[in-house]
């Protein structure tokens, strides 16, 4: 799935193109060593499959059976018990690849790699009043036209933590909020918008002074859930 355009195009050709030869050799080895190849134009002699002269056919009646096409001018008789079990063999196994490739297709398709370059955060996160509330801001927009819809946004403050117990967390998590409470964590991305983290008594940063937030080692992810209006 994660391939290139090209290399997925080409497995997807491969797969069916080398199934419907494999099976077509196998029909070709029955017809062989039945002796159906030595009896042709005889009328007294029942082929597994009637009108296979060669390997051509053979594969054009793999390609017929697996893709349940269905001419009617190649078709298997009641005599050849392999030739039925095989039948049965290339038609589970064809069901198999269809719903393999069209599945690793339809997900590739509905990749949205394209679509989150265009999500663009700010280069900065700052610091500021905000309605007279210390908040910490930065700001996300969509740079197209078609929009992502049941947008939502959260926050992580991941830095380390030493436990009142001594236990050292190398990659401890906390969540900042950024409006979960209120709605304001669901976005509408048809402007870019500021998204704030109100430092209040309930924020980690609450007891951190500027120095000391210069000071400390540590990162925010911000993580924007959405969905592409276009593909789903």
């Amino acid at each position: 799935v994660d391939l290139k355009w090209r290399f997925s195009l080409l497995i997807f050709i491969l797969a069916y193109a080398l199934t419907w030869l494999f099976f077509g050799l196998i029909w070709w080895v029955i017809a062989y060593s039945r002796g159906d190849l030595e009896h042709l134009g005889d009328g007294s002699w029942t082929p597994c499959v009637n009108n296979l002269n060669g390997f051509v056919s053979a594969f054009l009646f793999s390609i017929e059976t697996e893709t349940t096409i269905g001419y009617g001018h190649r078709v298997i008789t009641d005599t050849c018990p392999e030739g039925i079990v095989l039948l049965l063999l290339q038609a589970i196994l064809g069901s198999m690849v269809n719903a393999f490739m069209v599945g690793c297709m339809f997900v590739k398709i509905s990749q949205p790699n394209k679509r989150a370059e265009t999500l663009v955060f700010s280069s900065h996160a700052v610091v500021s009043l905000r309605d007279d509330r210390l908040c910490l801001m930065f700001r996300v927009g969509d740079l197209r036209d078609s929009h992502i819809v049941e947008a939502s946004i959260r926050a992580k403050l991941i830095q380390s933590k030493q436990t009142q117990e001594g236990e050292f967390i190398p990659l401890d998590q906390t969540d900042l909020s950024v409006g979960f409470e209120t709605g304001d964590d669901r976005l509408f991305l048809v402007s870019p918008l500021i998204i704030s983290h109100e430092i209040d008594e309930r924020s980690p940063f609450w007891d951190v002074s500027r120095g000391q937030l210069e000071r400390d080692d540590f990162e925010i992810v911000v993580i924007l859930e959405g969905m592409v209006e276009a593909t789903g």
